[in-house]
């Protein structure tokens, strides 16, 4: 038996939508200057600007640690899809 579709969202789920999907571009936004934009400026006195641009280890432990987050990725999407199967 196939329930009814419905196609109407409510203020909340509009409301958490847009946060959501704000929220991710302003942190896509401010990592990929604080990776890429930022080494292309010259030498500021602020003590941020300057960490960021003489960062030399973020590609030396990218590879690395992304291994361990993508395996507790993957668990956790396991073990949801479990918990939704038996739900």
């Amino acid at each position: 038996m196939k329930l009814p579709r419905t196609t109407t969202t409510t203020t909340g789920e509009s409301f958490w939508g847009y946060f959501f999907v704000i929220i991710g571009s302003v942190s896509f936004f401010g990592f990929v200057f604080a990776v890429i934009a930022s080494t292309l400026f010259p030498l500021s006195q602020n003590p941020l600007n300057q960490g960021l641009k003489n960062d030399r280890y973020y590609y030396c432990f990218l590879v690395p640690l992304t291994i361990p987050v993508i395996t507790v990725a993957v668990y956790f999407h396991w073990l949801s899809m479990k918990l939704f199967k038996h739900a």
